[in-house]
């Protein structure tokens, strides 16, 4: 059965950092590109972030260039996102996710169950 779950959301102040975890299971993350997406209570989902298979080009919305950083761990089967500088508009429920392909293109194609993140002071 394929999987990803996700862990290490949380609540935090603004200005803050969390560090996002999601392991894959039933299926070999290192051979796609992974991600993660975001959506905000009445709001559409949008793509925070993508790494491609290798790890050498990474992808990011404007909002998160600059805060947030992207990595993998093939060993491990794993994708992470680090968090930082949060602001109360980070608040989501943050999504791993993969692209069945080796590169970034925008268009994932599977997804975890979520893990939230609230930022308020």
């Amino acid at each position: 059965q394929l999987q990803l779950v996700e862990s290490g959301g949380g609540s935090v102040q603004p200005g803050e950092s969390l560090i996002l975890s999601c392991a894959a299971s039933g299926f070999t993350l290192s051979n796609y590109a992974g991600g993660w997406v975001r959506q905000a209570p009445g709001k559409e989902r949008e793509g925070v972030a993508c790494i491609n298979r290798g790890g050498n080009d990474v992808n990011y919305a404007d909002f998160a260039e600059d805060r947030f950083t992207i990595s993998r761990d093939d060993a491990k089967n794993t994708v992470s996102l680090q968090l930082n500088s949060l602001k109360p508009e980070d608040a989501a429920i943050y999504y791993c996710a993969v692209e069945w392909g080796s590169d970034c293109t925008g268009e994932f194609n599977f997804w975890g169950q979520g893990t939230q993140v609230s930022v308020s002071s």
